[in-house]
């Protein structure tokens, strides 16, 4: 591919199609702080708080939005998860960035570039050494706590498993940064009693907790017990990253049953690894709610496609996809249940497929209650979706099924210490679809109004919906 040779292409209107949609992001969105509710940060990285020093570091370590792209463009692997050089994978990213084109990874590659580095010119391999050079130089004397104060990040909450001892939250609360780190609730691997790993990971949470977990009773204390010391740290949120939510009959005494044929060491059926799955999940939404916390639904990933990456990297290479799969009868009943009870929790769901947009818009819509507005979310554009085409889609479904303005707006799902323009980059997209309705008579002409509908989606709405320790309003134009 030959050289790009256009410079300045983040510009302070990139996106912004219209006087209005300049006006709505300048004046309301722009400086709105970022409470960012969802993503993989490292805490131990917070908390010793050095600088990462290395771009490559930074950008690439774990980034499997990039491997994949490097992988479609021929790169070798050892430039991607490999041992090479931190220089050398960063020219081959750089390589690769000019194919990238019309990919969101062009868009958030310039943004980052640009809002961390001050870099206006394009990532390639004629300009690779001097913006290596340049923003290592930065990074030197960056620390996490720094670039996250740098975006105005005021709330981050990391995704933790149930066995975390969270000291690392604790060294960071007692550091005074200007960013709050909180702890999520991910019991992912609290669901997998038909791997291999399912006895060990129970022994590490006996350890935690202090005596053995023979029978059902027993798990559902143990996850009590942390769920309480988590609640003791902070944790305001769970999440869940399934396929489908477990949407099938289970009677306790059943599931005692599957559970200790387990610990046995018997082979269970698809009906029993089903049933406890559904008690499992029915039980921490029913503790979630005793808490007050929300609960967050990922579903549709079909994760791990590649076998032969799995066998050598691991999970989390880069090997996902959507699913076709199908939810609306699981979340009907599960959710039906729940809140038949009394003990539905607020709760956040994402979708990975386009296709049940409307799906997910309408099925969120039919438990909300008197109690809060916006209980029950249909969350942003995730993973696969979380770009231009696929964020004006999920607003466009959401405002034409639900309420826009009840929105609790974006998160970056990111393992990236640099990826928080990625709100930037929703705030763009958000004030010029407002705006083009503006345009087009389909809401009134009144820029104050829209403004703080818009400052709301952006800070104030998450505020008020996670209840973390942030000031309860906020505005950036009386």
């Amino acid at each position: 591919m030959s050289q790009i040779t256009s410079k300045n292409f983040i510009t302070d209107n990139f996106l912004l199609n219209s006087e209005a949609a300049v006006t709505l992001y300048h004046e309301f969105a722009k400086d709105m702080p970022i409470i960012d509710y969802h993503n993989h940060l490292s805490p131990k990285q917070i908390a010793e708080n050095k600088p990462i020093e290395n771009i490559t570091k930074a950008w690439l370590d774990g980034d499997h939005y990039k491997w994949r792209a490097m992988r479609a463009n021929g790169i070798d692997e050892s430039f991607i998860t490999g041992n090479t050089s931190l220089e050398d994978k960063f020219t081959k990213w750089a390589e690769t960035v000019p194919y990238t084109l019309r990919n969101p990874l062009f868009h958030w590659t310039h943004l980052e570039l640009k809002r961390y580095f001050d870099v206006d010119a394009i990532l390639q391999p004629s300009s690779a050494k001097e913006i290596f050079n340049k923003a290592n130089a930065i990074l030197a004397n960056k620390t996490p706590a720094q670039l996250l104060k740098q975006m105005n990040v005021e709330v981050i909450c990391t995704t933790d498993d149930p066995t975390d001892s969270l000291e690392y939250h604790q060294q960071i609360s007692k550091q005074g940064f200007f960013t709050k780190v909180y702890p999520t609730f991910r019991p992912d691997e609290l669901f997998l009693i038909n791997k291999k790993s399912f006895k060990d990971y129970l022994k590490k949470l006996e350890t935690c907790v202090g005596f053995s977990i023979e029978n059902l009773t027993d798990l559902l204390k143990a996850i009590k017990s942390r769920i309480d010391f988590f609640n003791d740290h902070g944790c305001r949120l769970s999440d869940f990253g399934l396929e489908q939510i477990y949407a099938y009959d289970f009677t306790d005494d059943e599931v005692d049953l599957v559970l200790k044929k387990r610990i046995s060491g018997k082979a269970l059926s698809d009906s029993d690894i089903k049933s406890y799955g559904a008690c499992i999940q029915y039980h921490l939404s029913k503790m979630y709610h005793d808490k007050n916390w929300v609960q967050q639904f990922h579903l549709g990933a079909v994760r791990n496609n590649n076998l032969r990456l799995l066998e050598e990297l691991g999970a989390d290479s880069g090997c996902d996809s959507m699913g076709d799969l199908t939810h609306a009868k699981a979340m009907s009943k599960f959710f039906g249940r729940l809140d038949n009870e009394n003990i539905l929790a607020k709760t956040i769901s994402y979708n990975l497929n386009p296709s049940q947009n409307e799906v997910f818009a309408t099925m969120m819509g039919n438990y909300n209650t008197g109690e809060f507005p916006g209980k029950m979310q249909w969350g942003s554009g995730w993973w696969f979706l979380d770009q231009k085409d696929g964020m004006e889609k999920q607003m466009n479904a959401l405002s034409n099924m639900g309420l826009l303005s009840r929105f609790v707006g974006m998160l970056t799902d990111s393992r990236s210490f640099l990826s928080f323009p990625r709100h930037e980059y929703f705030r763009r997209i958000l004030c010029d679809l407002i705006a083009e309705d503006m345009n087009k008579g389909l809401v009134p002409n009144d820029i104050n109004f829209l403004g703080n509908m818009i400052q709301d989606i952006c800070y104030n709405n998450a505020v008020n919906y996670f209840k973390f320790n942030t000031p309860s309003i906020c505005t950036t134009n009386p």
